[in-house]
């Protein structure tokens, strides 16, 4: 800040408070010194207003306001450049520096015990219930807003407490996908194989791969679905529909892990138009400590032993 506006800051602020005091005593001063029964001498639905001074605990009230922002200006920065004098801060106080103090204060209070569990492999902290109630309060944190309180998901939003992963179920596979993110790209098919296709590979899918019935009155030709997926399908989702976990492509014989509908409509939605799925990386927000134990988490969701 330049000179001119830290003065400009400085002399605004200090005027603003010599005023309101001036305010505050002078008009305290003019006020009688008891109480009357003379009224203002307006009237509003009957309630007329008696012309007594304010209680002096209201009073004290406004001189202790003036007082509290004298001593927060000297403690805290507020007077142009003036950093203030609060104790425990060099150079004084900032909002960057009381929140690293804080996360110090964290960390060595609670470094030692996500040290712990990071020695330890994520099958085993799986099965520690104090890192399990941990990893919860993460995720509740950090997961929940996307893939629900239950873990169960949503609509574009997959399901972690089942078996149907798409970039793999394992307790690796799942750190990696929290620690550094996904990007699941479904491209769209309707501009290259033309509304018949979509139609005929959707019926395919859900009929031949999936098991699920087509509406009775619908004129499909799923033979001819079956040629386009095999073009243009099978590189990603595998020649029998079960996906390939080192690209996300979802498994096409369990619709349980659909995670954008399974009515012939919405597949002619996906294919017609594709999907793009991210699930953002994480390392950067909680470290590599804390993502073992959210990853113990997820992967005791679908591990549990009954």
């Amino acid at each position: 800040m330049t000179s001119f506006w830290s003065w400009y800051i400085t002399l605004l602020t200090s005027g603003t408070l010599l005023a309101l005091t001036w305010l505050i005593f002078a008009t305290r001063k003019g006020q009688r010194p008891d109480t009357t029964d003379q009224t203002m001498g307006h009237s509003f639905d009957g309630i007329q207003e008696y012309d007594n001074p304010l209680p002096r605990w209201w009073f004290m009230l406004f001189v202790g306001t003036l007082l509290f922002a004298v001593v927060y200006l000297i403690l805290y920065p507020g007077m142009g450049n003036w950093k203030g004098v609060l104790p425990g801060y060099e150079d004084g106080w900032t909002s960057t520096k009381q929140w690293e103090r804080e996360m110090d204060k964290a960390d060595e209070k609670y470094g030692p015990i996500f040290a712990k569990y990071a020695a330890m492999s994520i099958e085993d902290v799986a099965q520690d219930p104090q890192a399990l109630k941990m990893g919860s309060r993460l995720f509740a944190n950090y997961c929940s807003i996307c893939h629900g309180s239950d873990a169960k998901g949503a609509m574009g939003f997959p399901n972690l407490a089942d078996q149907h992963w798409r970039w793999g179920g394992d307790a690796a596979a799942i750190q990696t996908s929290i620690l550094q993110g996904r990007n699941g790209v479904m491209p769209a098919w309707g501009a290259i194989i033309g509304e018949d296709g979509v139609k005929n590979v959707a019926a395919y899918v859900r009929k031949d791969l999936a098991g699920l019935k087509l509406p009775e009155d619908s004129a499909i030709d799923t033979a001819a679905g079956k040629q386009i997926y095999t073009a243009n399908c099978s590189a990603c989702h595998g020649a029998n529909g079960e996906g390939m976990a080192m690209l996300g492509s979802p498994n096409l014989t369990s619709s349980a892990g659909w995670i954008y509908g399974s009515s012939l409509t919405q597949l002619q939605q996906t294919i017609r138009n594709g999907r793009n799925g991210v699930m953002p990386a994480q390392e950067q927000y909680l470290g590599k400590d804390k993502v073992h134990i959210l990853a113990a988490y997820v992967y005791s969701l679908s591990n549990s032993k009954k």
